[in-house]
């Protein structure tokens, strides 16, 4: 299944296009954003329940969505 900018918004709020563009580049699910968005956001909760760290494309949407913040933050 294709992300669309409204599932990207829905999981991410609002983004840039740019951002948009480069997530549905990595070809990922609505599902595997969410994820990435999760461990984005609370990465200690995840590694306390035990879950194995992001890999594939929800590690390359860590990483992608990691530098947006970065970004931001200068």
């Amino acid at each position: 299944m294709t992300m669309t900018r409204q599932d990207i918004v829905a999981i991410l709020g609002p983004v840039e296009d740019t951002l948009v563009t480069e997530v549905i580049a990595t070809g990922a699910t609505p599902v595997e954003l969410a994820e990435a968005w999760a461990w984005i956001n609370s990465d200690e909760a995840l590694m306390g329940d035990g879950r194995a760290l992001p890999a594939g494309r929800v590690a390359a949407l860590v990483d992608l969505l990691s530098a947006d913040e970065d970004e931001q933050i200068e």
